[in-house]
């Protein structure tokens, strides 16, 4: 029994490693094939590197890691998406925090960068990165997965991505309340617009250098 790896370019998703999985477990000689976004593992009875090669080609793939360049359109469109997701779940925790603090008026007459402005304002970040994970977790055990390797899989999404996110959208709805700490029904298209915009581009870095989604 022979091992062969792979690096393998060109893959966004869950559907191009199965489609490059399907494709390496035509190759007479090829007992198993272990595969995920960016690398194949192919374990073979003296199976031709060259056919498995030209397996991978045919499909659309690249060989090797490619170099680095941000006008992969396919991979733009799956950030965006991966992206979405995370601002929606972010969404929940933070504008359901801020729209309490103009409802119950619990912020009104803090005086601006004190210890307890500071602390009412880290809490909408850490509720919305609580309901992204939630969320997240939801998605996760919808395609089948038990719990706890869902929950497992939520925390090991990019939580520099969400922090940015939360943060742009903290900051957008600080500028239309004066640093008053609550929620501008005005601010909420903008929030969402700069909380979507900020972390994108390191979202694309990260799906397209190393195959990994924040969602």
């Amino acid at each position: 029994m022979e091992t062969t790896t792979f690096e393998v370019g060109g893959m966004t998703c869950g559907g191009c490693v199965s489609n490059l999985k399907g494709a390496l477990e035509a190759v007479e000689g090829v007992t198993s094939v272990e595969a995920e976004v960016g690398k194949a593992v192919v374990h073979h009875e003296g199976a031709c590197s060259g056919k498995m090669e030209a397996a991978i080609e045919g499909r659309g793939f690249t060989i090797g890691e490619p170099e680095f360049n941000w006008n992969d359109g396919p991979v733009w469109r799956q950030s965006a998406n991966n992206t979405k997701w995370c601002l929606i779940g972010c969404s929940i925790g933070e504008f359901g925090t801020l729209a309490y603090y103009s409802y119950s008026g619990i912020t009104s007459g803090l005086s601006m960068y004190s210890s307890m402005w500071y602390f009412y304002a880290i809490l909408p970040l850490i509720n919305g990165l609580a309901t992204s994970v939630m969320l997240e977790t939801g998605i996760l055990m919808r395609g089948q997965m038990d719990f706890r390797s869902a929950l497992s899989t939520a925390f090991g999404m990019s939580f520099i991505s969400m922090l940015m996110m939360e943060i742009a959208m903290e900051i957008t709805d600080l500028l239309f309340t004066n640093g008053e700490l609550g929620m501008n029904p005005i601010a909420i298209p903008f929030m969402l617009l700069v909380g979507f915009l900020t972390p994108w581009p390191y979202n694309y870095w990260r799906l397209k250098k190393f195959g990994k989604a924040c969602h």
